[in-house]
């Protein structure tokens, strides 16, 4: 007799809450092999194929394209064993035992070193349960201050990040109405709270929730997703971290030739941003408080072991920042290949989670869109970032003679808790000192 496994959205790492559906791979009826991808989701960090460690025909779809579901929402059930077929249409859910795959994506698949547990079987008349309704379409829970407070016991968040963001807030969760499935709390809900406004007066809490009002032909655009995560973190990093910005001109012009050499000389070609990066990590050698972060909790600042260096990318999806891990130990040919295969990766969609998160320093090439200049946003939770604008040829004073040169302007947003403008300017000096003379890097190579 086949069994009908329920598979769940699983937790896709890094503390991600909640996925989008974008396309499903699969229709009711299909025959899955095990570790087949079912469903493509969209996180906040990256778009991800699922796949189901159950082999047999897909039974039931929980959520249509563009619904967005918390960890541990069912995604789709599947009829497994002899029977399959006759399976399909039956609505018994039975828990998994020694079948189906290994930890295919953190927190779900079989883990064969726990004995098998006791199943649990749903009725066979019990219809599957709905698709929960994505947050977006449920309508804002009102200020706390307006809300009954729930009598004491379970609050039901499942998320640790939901739970940081309402105490760093001052939200209290027993006073909100989950969204999500049997009232389950999302980020989406303590949002929602910190957007309200802190009292609401009776009459106007009586009345129902509008929109505000917007010109005609106005276009309305869900912040979520992944342009949801990239205002979260610039809002937060504007919100947390006094930064200050300061910057320098430099001439370029030994830096290109200095590439062009190598280049010539035959191998793999090296990129200027190869070249950058292996300046930076030079200079936070040097300045090693600019390779950290701040432990609010804690009230101490944490100095980092090793350069994870995080490179801004613009994409079709929007901007991410691919990290690339041990920067400090590649010379430049490696960090070319390295920035060459997580771009393909932010360019196809590909990028996995853990590509893009880890980062303690990131460089910022905005030059590539033509403009000279601009004054970074740290990416919360490091600490700086070097923005680089284009090189281009200029009038320079070179040798007490003006000539053409091919000049960068290079701007610096440092967190003034970790360090002082001192620091700032010595490393961001260093770092124009190589770019003008690439000889002074051979010191420390």
């Amino acid at each position: 007799m086949a069994q009908v496994m329920e598979f769940k959205l699983p937790d896709l790492g890094e503390g991600l809450t909640e996925a989008e559906i974008v396309r499903w791979l699969v229709a009711v009826g299909d025959v899955v092999a095990v570790d087949q991808p079912v469903v493509e989701v969209e996180t906040a960090k990256a778009m991800v194929e699922v796949p189901c460690p159950y082999g047999g025909v897909v039974t039931a779809r929980f959520g249509e394209e563009g619904t967005e579901l918390p960890v541990g929402a069912p995604l789709i059930t599947v009829a497994v064993g002899a029977g399959a077929g006759d399976a399909a249409g039956a609505g018994a859910v039975q828990e998994p035992e020694e079948s189906g795959s290994g930890n295919v994506l953190v927190g779900y698949g079989t883990d064969h070193s726990r004995t098998a547990r006791r199943r649990r079987v749903r009725p066979a008349s019990a219809a599957p349960a709905p698709a929960p309704a994505a947050p977006a379409a449920v309508a804002a829970p009102a200020a706390p201050a307006a809300l009954p407070v729930r009598p004491a016991g379970p609050v039901p968040v499942i998320s640790p990040l939901v739970r940081k963001l309402a105490r760093d807030n001052g939200i209290d969760l027993r006073a909100l109405t989950g969204s999500g499935p049997d009232g389950l709390i999302l980020r989406a809900d303590v949002e929602a709270a910190l957007r309200a406004p802190a009292a609401v007066p009776a009459a106007a809490a009586a009345a129902p929730a509008t929109a505000a009002a917007a010109p005609a032909g106005a276009e309305r655009i869900p912040l979520k997703g992944l342009r949801g995560a990239v205002a979260d973190k610039l809002s937060r990093s504007r919100r947390e971290i006094p930064d200050a910005t300061c910057w320098v001109d430099a001439d370029a012009t030994e830096l290109m030739a200095a590439r062009a050499a190598m280049n010539a000389a035959g191998g793999p070609k090296v990129s200027v941003l190869a070249l950058l990066a292996r300046i930076c990590t030079a200079a936070l050698a040097r300045y090693p408080e600019l390779n950290s972060t701040v432990d609010l909790a804690a009230n101490e600042i944490v100095r980092l072991p090793s350069v994870h260096l995080g490179f801004a990318a613009q994409t079709e999806r929007g901007l991410v920042v691919p990290v690339v891990r041990d920067a400090h130990e590649r010379n430049a040919e490696s960090l070319t290949a390295e920035f060459a295969r997580l771009t393909e990766l932010a360019r196809t969609g590909k990028l996995a989670p853990s590509d893009l998160t880890g980062g303690t320093f990131t460089l910022n090439n905005y030059g590539v869109f033509g403009v000279d200049g601009s004054t970074p946003i740290i990416n919360h939770p490091e600490a700086a970032m070097l923005g680089v604008g284009r090189i281009t040829p200029k009038p320079w004073v070179h040798r007490g003679e003006l000539a053409v040169r091919q000049v960068v302007q290079l701007s610096f947003t440092f967190d003034h808790r970790v360090c002082d403008g001192g620091t700032a300017g010595g490393f961001l000096r260093y770092v124009a000192d190589c770019v003008e003379n690439p000889a002074v890097l051979l010191r420390t190579l």
